[in-house]
């Protein structure tokens, strides 16, 4: 057995393996469950303390899409008294870029209206410099044992759309909230996914990060340290809510087709940068005599990345090979140009040629790490190599070398874990609320996903089946499968009530839904302008808004069946 698998000796150095709450998240529930109980009474819905419904609010994937239509969701529930109902906020993908904005504030349900107007002004305005990106990027490359493509999306991608450096930590929120839900941020392993065992879904509050299905856990601020047999041995710097939102944001991630928009970005960032050194206006370049000349240095890198982006789109990179060649010859003498060799490709056998290059690419990273350990090449050389390795989301695994014997074997064998964006296995938290610990009576999904809008709650369901988890049997109208309603109920003998809320639907779109679909393309890579975001924030709203009377009654139905279980009990 690990070190660590008890609540009582449980501390941030130690993992948890356990199927209970943590204590802290315990003293929440308790605290909320509270705040609930009021928030009914003002409803008009009679409770007995001890039957306070656990209701969980979930929002899933779907870009800015999902991070505005969520936030207009929430502000009518404000309006309608059910907002301090809900005891968690779960979010997946752009949901979460919604709850990080939040959570930024202090008790942010209390002045939902003034907290919305600050957000959306923020949305709707510059965005991230490149230079401050940059220099977040820096600061992760230079904190951390393990850089990935993730710390780059995170300060280049999703920068763009939720225009702001979130520098805060997301154990902050253990103490700022004591009057909003508990938030949980869902990623998931991509090894478990991939290979279709142990438990893909990875949750992530203010108290703790871990599996969800297995019950496997460290402390949020230990999350990335390294760990051997249940005990960390090494810091790692706490994972700040940029962070966060690129990791569970970070949709492209399982995607190998996808690494041209990496290498794209990286040039884009380089170009720019490139043209600031020659123009002597970025500040912090080694002024060391001995250094090479950035002039070649910045060429080399340039080549390599249009190499990389040459061959992904089937053109032969000789001459750039050749540049390469010259120019390295001209930083290092002749002693490198042997080593380098690229032959004219053969696209006919794409895979062979993209492997070709990938080794190619990582010789010359190897060899110019010690020619360019100087900022900022050393982190385009070490971003380069997790582009080439396609590496995303990338941790010490906090369970290696344990022995518990209620873990999958891989998840102890490896000294690393990748995580990446839920989206990529369900768009939608819905296993971190259906741990039994977690007893949730009611589960209200609000899905801004593109494409079927019906496909999270039947997966949800049919995994839940091979799992033996209790969720409700889902059959949805077969005329509702392209017009969906704005509102489902799912039930089940022992299972939680599940509501299930289309973003656009014929309620509220009428029949405009392909128009809005399209207008709000969840893959859209230009921001929304202010008009966009209040459009979107209406038609979300209206989902809520028109469905009040409905949610309510399904609130007063869940406290039913505790009542009857207890009575029958």
């Amino acid at each position: 057995m690990g070190t660590c698998t008890s609540q009582e000796s449980h501390s941030s150095d130690e993992v948890r393996i356990k199927h209970s709450l943590n204590k802290k998240e315990e003293a929440f529930v308790v605290k909320r469950r509270e705040t609930v109980l009021k928030s009914l009474q003002k409803l008009k819905i009679h409770c007995n303390k001890d039957k306070v419904p656990n209701i969980a609010l979930l929002g899933s994937g779907g870009g800015q899409r999902a991070m505005v239509a969520l936030l207009g969701s929430l502000v009518q529930l404000k309006k309608a008294g059910l907002l301090d109902c809900m005891l968690y906020l779960c979010g997946v993908s752009g949901s979460t870029w919604c709850m990080a904005s939040l959570y930024q504030e202090q008790d942010w349900s209390t002045k939902l209206e003034t907290v919305k107007d600050k957000i959306v002004k923020r949305l709707s305005g510059p965005g991230v410099s490149l230079v401050d990106a940059f220099a977040k990027l820096t600061l992760y490359h230079n904190e951390k044992d393990i850089l990935s493509l993730t710390d780059l999306w995170a300060v280049m991608i999703v920068t763009k759309f939720v225009k702001k450096i979130d520098r805060s930590m997301i154990t902050d929120q253990q103490y700022r909230h004591k009057k909003d839900p508990l938030p949980i941020y869902i990623a998931i392993d991509k090894q478990c996914k991939q290979q279709g065992e142990g438990d893909p879904w990875f949750e992530i509050s203010p108290y703790e990060a871990g599996y969800s299905l297995i019950g496997a856990f460290v402390d949020t601020s230990s999350f990335g340290s390294q760990f051997d047999n249940g005990r960390k041995i090494k810091d790692q710097p706490e994972i700040d809510m940029l962070y966060v939102q690129g990791l569970c944001g970070s949709a492209i991630a399982d995607v190998d087709e996808k690494v041209v928009v990496i290498w794209q970005t990286i040039k884009d960032i380089l170009s720019s940068l490139i043209s600031r050194m020659e123009n002597g206006t970025i500040e912090g370049m080694e002024k060391d005599p001995n250094s090479p000349p950035v002039q070649k240095c910045s060429q080399v890198l340039m080549d390599l990345v249009d190499m990389n982006l040459s061959v992904l789109k089937d053109i032969d990179p000789f001459d750039l090979h050749e540049s390469i060649r010259t120019n390295l010859n001209e930083l290092t003498g002749s002693k490198g140009q042997h080593i380098f060799q690229v032959e004219k490709l053969n696209f006919a056998n794409k895979e062979a040629a993209k492997l070709h290059i990938k080794k190619y690419t990582l010789d010359i990273i190897d060899y110019l790490s010690d020619q360019l350990n100087f900022w900022p090449f050393n982190v385009f050389l070490s971003t380069c190599r997790c582009a080439v390795l396609f590496i995303w989301g990338r941790k010490y695994d906090f369970l290696h070398n344990m022995t518990d014997k209620t873990v999958p074997p891989a998840l102890l064998e490896s000294e690393t874990r990748d995580y990446i964006d839920a989206g990529l296995l369900n768009n939608s938290p819905y296993f971190s609320v259906l741990r039994e610990e977690r007893d949730i009576d009611l589960i209200i999904s609000l899905d801004f996903s593109d494409g079927d809008p019906f496909m999270t709650v039947r997966e949800a369901a049919e995994t839940c089946k091979k799992l033996k988890i209790p969720f409700p049997e889902v059959n949805i109208p077969s005329e509702d499968l392209k017009k969906p309603k704005d509102f489902y109920v799912f039930k089940g003998k022992n299972a939680p009530t599940v509501i299930h809320i289309p973003l656009f639907n014929v309620v509220n779109c009428g029949d405009k839904l392909e128009t809005w679909r399209n207008d709000y393309s969840t893959t859209q890579i230009s921001s929304y302008s202010a008009e966009k975001i209040t459009k979107l924030m209406e038609v979300a709203g209206k989902n809520i808004s028109n469905n009040r009377e409905k949610l309510m009654k399904q609130i007063h139905a869940v406290i039913g069946e505790k009542l009857k279980k207890h009575e029958y009990i």
